[in-house]
Formats: structure tokens, C-alpha cells, sequence
């Protein structure tokens, strides 16, 4: 197996432990948090900011969170769906940009290739 097959694999099994594996959250939480799609305030808020500005996340979010029903646990596991979620759609337009680069799709438009 390729190295590159390997990480792909291996980023398989953490999506699918995390999204399908035993948990205190439902698995649609689970997947609505990693999706960040389809959540009620207070949790939307902070699931929001864990995916997309998480040195925003603040004290008070979290406890409006747990303040709302959502147990510690069922915390935490939506806080790393949410993390491990937009790390992938970043992982996959990485690779689909690396994909395209290394096709050359878009013809000879970079300045570091010499016509001669």
C-alpha cells in the first residue's frame, strides 16, 4: 500500500470511529457537529466557533452549552466531531488541489514553468 493510501485509511477510520463508534452523543449529533450543519443555539454557536475560529471559543460558551441539557461528555465528543470535521474538508480540498497541481489541469499558467 502507498504511503498516501495508508494516511487516506487511516483518515478513513478516525471519521468513522468518531462518527459511528460508541458515545455519549447521538450519532446525528455527532455527524450535524461534524458537518457543521443542522445545530440548536447554544451548541451551534460553539460548534461554529470550534470549526471555524476556535480561538474564539470562550468560557461562558461552553457553559451556555451545558447550561442547555448537553452533558460533559456529550461535549466533548461534539467539540472533537467538530474539529475532526473541518480538518477534513480541508484535508480533501488539499488533496484535491495537490490533485489537480500534479495533473496539471488548468494547462502551463504558473510563471515557474519555461516554455523552452
Amino acid at each position: 500500500m502507498l504511503p498516501a493510501d495508508k494516511k487516506r485509511t487511516a483518515h478513513k477510520a478516525v471519521v468513522t470511529r468518531v462518527l459511528e463508534g460508541d458515545s455519549r452523543a447521538s450519532r446525528a449529533q455527532r455527524r450535524a457537529a461534524f458537518g457543521n450543519v443542522g445545530l440548536a443555539e447554544p451548541l451551534r454557536t460553539l460548534i461554529d466557533k470550534v470549526a471555524r475560529q476556535p480561538t474564539r471559543v470562550t468560557d461562558e460558551g461552553i457553559a451556555a452549552v451545558l447550561s442547555s441539557g448537553v452533558s460533559e461528555d456529550q461535549l466533548f465528543e461534539l467539540v472533537i466531531c467538530a474539529a475532526i470535521g473541518q480538518a477534513t474538508r480541508q484535508y480533501e480540498t488539499a488533496l484535491e488541489a495537490l490533485a489537480e497541481a500534479t495533473t496539471n489541469e488548468k494547462g502551463s499558467e504558473h510563471a515557474s514553468e519555461d516554455p523552452h
